[in-house]
C-alpha cells in the first residue's frame, strides 16, 4: 500500500523564518530595525539577500522539474509572505528573479530553461524588463526593438522604471521584433549583460522611489547590443503571450507582497494599540479603536484566503488563471492599502512623526498595486472577458470539483505551463459551483445550528453575484477602454470572487475543532469575512458580536505569541524552541 503523502504548504515558509532568525531583534540581519536604517539611507538590503540565499530561497524559483524546489506555488506564496512581512523591499528586490525567470518556464525549450535553472540555483539575479518611459503599461506601444542581425538580433531601445535593471545579470526583455508591432509583433529575449559588447549598452541611473527606497529601480538602455538566436524565449512572435500567460502567475504571486505588508502594519497597530492608556484602559479596548483592528484583521484573513486558493488554482485550474490573477492583483493590494490606511488614521499623529517603522510599512503598501499591471489594467482585463463570465454563470457548477483546489492539506499537482490560457474558456468556477457550496453550508447548518448566521451570509452573497452577473450581461460591449460602469462591475466581481473563494476554504477545510479552533468550528471567520464583503457590495449587514469576539481573541493570542495572522495556527517561534503541540495547521482541526 502506497503511504500518503505529507503535504505541509506553510513548511518553507516556517523553516525560512526560523532560520532567519527574530525579526524584533536589531542583532539579527534581517531585522526590522535594520531594514529601517537601510531604508532610510536608500540602501539595497545586501545582507538580508545573502541570507536568503544562504537558506536557499533561490532554488524555489526554479520549478522541481528543472532542479530546483519549487514543487508549491502555494509554498512560494507563504515564502515571499514571510519575507515581504519583515520588509518589502527585500521581498520585491530578491523575488524580481522569479519574475524574470518566469519567461523561460512559460515558452522556453528543454535546453534553455535547464540553462537558466543552473544559473539561477548558482545565485544569479535575474530582471523582467517589459515597461518603458513614454508607454508605461502599454506594452503594444513598446518601441525598444529586436532587427535581425547575422545569427540573432540586435537590440535598440531602452526599458524604464525596472527591477533589478542594474543589479541583474540577466534580463528577460520584452522586445519588438516586427517594426510594424501588433499582437504578434513581439519577443522575449533574455539578454546576458556579460556577453554583451561593453559599448552597446549601459544602466541608467536608479529612481527615488517614496516607498521600498532601497530597491534597485532603474533601467537599461541598448545601442545594437548582439544577441544570438538562442536568446529568443518562444516562437517567433510570441512574446506578447509570453509575456501575459507569465504575468497569470506573477500577480497571483503578488498576493504574497499585500499579505507581507498587511501583516506589518496590523502588528506594529496592535502592539501600540494595546500599549496605549487613554479613559483609564488600552485603546485596544475602546470599541472605536477596536473596530478598526478587527476590520483590518478581517481583510487580512479574507485576503488570505483568495490567496491560497488562488495560487493552488495555478496547479489545478491554470486555464482560470487569466480571470483570477486580474482578480487577486487587483483587490489585494487595495484592500491592503485601505487597511493600512485605517490603521494609520487609528495612530494619528504617531503615524507621521513619531513611528518610523509605520511610515515605511504605508509607504510600501502603495507600491504593490502598481507591480505587473496597475488596478485599472487588472479591472480592464476582467472586462474583456465579460462575454465569457456570463455565458460560464448560467452553467453552474457543483461545488465537490473545487474541493481538491481549497484542500491545504492535499498535494498539488505539477503545474503545467501549456494548460494557461488567454482567455478563460469556462469562467470562473469558483463563482460558477457558489450556488452548490452555499447549499452545502446550508446543509450543514441544519445538523449544527452554530452555522445558520454564516449560511445566511453565503446565500446573500450568491443573490449578490447572480445580479452582478445579470448587470453584467446588460452592459454594452466595451470597445478600446473600459466605461466606468464595466470597471465597477470588474471591482465588484473581485468581492465575489473573494466571498467565493473564502467560503471553498472554509468548506474544504473546517472539521472538528475546539478552543481558538472555534472560529473555524462555529464559522466566526468567514461570517466576519463575508459580512465585510457584502457591506463593500452595498449589503446592510447586522453586526456579529461572537464572530467579532473570537476574531478578536484569535488576534490578540497571534500577537501575543509571535504566530502568523492568519486563519491558520503557523508557529513562527525565532529561535526554534516551538512550544509542545504547536505548528499543527491549520487550526480548523485538520491535523498536518
Amino acid at each position: 500500500m502506497t503511504p500518503a503523502v505529507s503535504y505541509d504548504p506553510f513548511g518553507p515558509a516556517r523553516d525560512l523564518d526560523r532560520y532567519l532568525g527574530d525579526p524584533s531583534d536589531p542583532a539579527v540581519a534581517f531585522s526590522y530595525a535594520n531594514s529601517l536604517a537601510l531604508d532610510e539611507r536608500e540602501e539595497f538590503p545586501e545582507a538580508s539577500c545573502a541570507a536568503l540565499t544562504s537558506w536557499g530561497l533561490n532554488e524555489y524559483f526554479v520549478p522541481a522539474e528543472h532542479g530546483g524546489r519549487l514543487h508549491s506555488y502555494e509554498q512560494l506564496l507563504h515564502l515571499i509572505r514571510l519575507v515581504a512581512r519583515r520588509d518589502m523591499t527585500v521581498a520585491v528586490g530578491y523575488g524580481k528573479t522569479f519574475l524574470g525567470a518566469v519567461s523561460a518556464w512559460v515558452a522556453g525549450t528543454p535546453r534553455q530553461r535547464a540553462d537558466l535553472a543552473a544559473r539561477i540555483l548558482d545565485g544569479t539575479q535575474l530582471a523582467w524588463a517589459l515597461t518603458e518611459r513614454d508607454h508605461g503599461s502599454d506594452l503594444l506601444a513598446s518601441e525598444l526593438a529586436a532587427a535581425p542581425a547575422a545569427g540573432g538580433f540586435q537590440l535598440t531601445g531602452e526599458k524604464w522604471l525596472i527591477n533589478n535593471a542594474t543589479r541583474g545579470r540577466l534580463v528577460a526583455v520584452l522586445a519588438r521584433t516586427d517594426p510594424a508591432g501588433g499582437p504578434r509583433g513581439f519577443g522575449v529575449l533574455l539578454v546576458d549583460k556579460d556577453q554583451l559588447e561593453p559599448d552597446t549598452w549601459r544602466c541608467l541611473p536608479k529612481v527615488r522611489t517614496h516607498g521600498i527606497r532601497g530597491a534597485d529601480i532603474s533601467g537599461i538602455a541598448f545601442t545594437g547590443a548582439r544577441l544570438p538566436t538562442a536568446a529568443h524565449l518562444g516562437a517567433p512572435g510570441s512574446g506578447l503571450e509570453v509575456v501575459l500567460k507569465g504575468l497569470q502567475l506573477t500577480r497571483t504571486m503578488c498576493a504574497s507582497l499585500a499579505l507581507g505588508v498587511g501583516e506589518n502594519a496590523l502588528r506594529i497597530a496592535i502592539a501600540w494599540a494595546s500599549s496605549r492608556r487613554l479613559y483609564g484602559r488600552s485603546l485596544a479596548d475602546l470599541p472605536a479603536a477596536r473596530r478598526v483592528l478587527l476590520d483590518a484583521y478581517t481583510d487580512h484573513l479574507c485576503a488570505e484566503a483568495v490567496a491560497v486558493v488562488s495560487s493552488r488554482m495555478i496547479h489545478w485550474r491554470p486555464e482560470e488563471l487569466s480571470l483570477a490573477s486580474a482578480a487577486v492583483k487587483y483587490l489585494l493590494p487595495v484592500q491592503a492599502e485601505a487597511s493600512v490606511a485605517a490603521l494609520g488614521r487609528l495612530l494619528g499623529a504617531r503615524s507621521i512623526f513619531a513611528d518610523a517603522d509605520f511610515q515605511k510599512v504605508a509607504r510600501d503598501a502603495r507600491i504593490v498595486s502598481l507591480f505587473d499591471g496597475s488596478t485599472v489594467v487588472n479591472l480592464h482585463a476582467i472586462v474583456t472577458q465579460f462575454p465569457v463570465l456570463t455565458r460560464a454563470y448560467r452553467r453552474q457548477r457543483p461545488w465537490s470539483e473545487l474541493d481538491a483546489v481549497a484542500d491545504v492539506t492535499r498535494p498539488v499537482p505539477r503545474h503545467d505551463p501549456e494548460r494557461l490560457r488567454l482567455i478563460c474558456p469556462n469562467g470562473l468556477h469558483l463563482l460558477t459551483s457558489l450556488a452548490d457550496a452555499s447549499r452545502a453550508l446550508a446543509d450543514l447548518a441544519v445538523r449544527r445550528p452554530g452555522l445558520v448566521g454564516v449560511a445566511a451570509l453565503a446565500g446573500e452573497l450568491v443573490q449578490r453575484t447572480d445580479r452582478l452577473h445579470d448587470t453584467i450581461a446588460g452592459l454594452p460591449p466595451a470597445r478600446g477602454g473600459a466605461p466606468v460602469a464595466h470597471l465597477e462591475a470588474a471591482r465588484r466581481l473581485t468581492l465575489c470572487y473573494a466571498g467565493a473563494a473564502a467560503v471553498a476554504l472554509w468548506l474544504a477545510n473546517h472539521s472538528g475543532g475546539t478552543g481558538t479552533q472555534q472560529v473555524w468550528y462555529d464559522g466566526h471567520w468567514l461570517t466576519a469575512v463575508l459580512s465585510r464583503i457584502l457591506v463593500a457590495l452595498g449589503e446592510s449587514v447586522p453586526t456579529q458580536p461572537e464572530a467579532d469576539q473570537a476574531l478578536w481573541e484569535l488576534l490578540t493570542a497571534q500577537a501575543d505569541d509571535g504566530r502568523l495572522f492568519s486563519v491558520f495556527d503557523v508557529n513562527l517561534t525565532p529561535d526554534g524552541r516551538a512550544p509542545a503541540g504547536a505548528d499543527r495547521m491549520p487550526a480548523g482541526g485538520l491535523d498536518g
